[in-house]
């Protein structure tokens, strides 16, 4: 009997114990409706103290905790460069640090020395117009968990049906609600230096990898497509990153020069056949006016012939109506 109500009681608290993690999670906002719009960001421009990082973002609690040991009473901040389904874990890059000031405001002299004592660096994020922007409410401490969670999913379902050109995901944490921005505009003003050369490295590790299959296959070097693929300066490539990874995408828009190298090559050899075309309807065109010429000469001819010959009948019927009346005056003058 007593192994039974031990039993029970287990179950009983196996029971409020699932309730109680269960009803933590709702109402650290496991099934909040997450709302995502495109606007205004929620922020201007911030001046921020970070560390940059590479490694799985899973492993970015660690940043976060040091740099609000720094300054507690900061807001944290997150700037994600590359996303994980396109790149490996061990190799997405962020920032993570703290606010320090925001908009025309400077920030503390003393703070950020503290900051860069401890090896963080001060970087000032641009203001944007226009940014994809969700927000998530920090209940508990489990809402920094469940927010990437129920927000990422969204975030990136909602960029790629509209097809937007969105990138890095920003997130400004304070205490009472943690906000999400996707800019829209000057995306490469959010990378910090050592970004920037992380990416250069990765173009110019792609063109070199794009040059040795180019040597290996035979290419002409000097051909029209050898020529639209390789030489597109940074700056272009710059403005065709993709929310993935700048990388990545960059080496795509040489492709899309060859493809309109290629349409342009077939307008021109679609404008000479027209040309030829129109040339050759032309000649065409002339000899049908010359036989026409030719045909209508000929019956002119032919009509004159006729008109000739008529005219000769009408005279022979006339001399024979003349020789028959002078014979006709020449018998009254014998019968006499």
């Amino acid at each position: 009997m007593s192994d039974i109500i031990l039993v029970l009681l287990l179950l009983v608290v196996l029971v409020c114990l699932l309730v109680t993690v269960g009803g933590l999670l709702m109402y650290s906002g496991l099934l909040s409706d997450v709302i995502i719009k495109t606007g205004p960001p929620p922020v201007r421009n911030v001046t921020i103290a970070y560390k940059f990082r590479e490694g799985s973002y899973k492993d970015c609690g660690a940043a976060y905790t040091e740099s609000c040991s720094i300054g507690p009473k900061l807001n944290t901040v997150g700037v994600f460069y590359d996303d994980p389904k396109q790149r490996p874990a061990e190799k997405c890059r962020y920032v993570v640090g703290s606010v320090l000031c925001e908009g025309q405001e400077k920030p503390d002299e003393e703070l950020q020395k503290m900051y860069e004592k401890f090896g963080f660096k001060v970087f000032s994020l641009p203001e944007v117009s226009h940014a994809v922007t969700t927000s998530f409410d920090c209940t508990t401490p489990l809402s920094h968990v469940v927010g990437p969670y129920r927000v990422y999913p969204r975030l990136a379902s909602y960029i790629e049906e509209r097809k937007l050109c969105a990138f890095p995901t920003i997130e400004i944490c304070s205490p009472d609600v943690i906000k999400y921005m996707v800019p829209l505009s000057r995306q490469t003003d959010f990378f910090v230096p050592e970004m920037k050369e992380e990416v250069k490295t990765d173009v110019k590790e792609e063109d070199s990898d794009e040059d040795r299959g180019t040597d290996i296959t035979g290419a002409d070097s000097h051909s029209d497509v050898s020529s639209v693929s390789g030489g597109v300066p940074w700056d272009s490539r710059e403005t065709s990153l993709a929310a993935s990874t700048a990388a990545s995408l960059a080496s795509s828009l040489p492709l899309r020069d060859v493809m309109d190298a290629n349409e342009d090559i077939k307008h021109r050899d679609n404008s000479e056949r027209g040309s030829n075309e129109s040339m050759g309807s032309g000649s065409s065109f002339e000899e049908l006016d010359m036989d026409q010429e030719e045909q209508e000469a000929g019956e002119e001819r032919e009509e004159k012939g006729d008109g000739e010959e008529a005219e000769v009948p009408e005279g022979e019927d006339a001399a024979r109506e003349e020789v028959e009346l002078v014979a006709e005056k020449k018998e009254p003058v014998e019968d006499v």
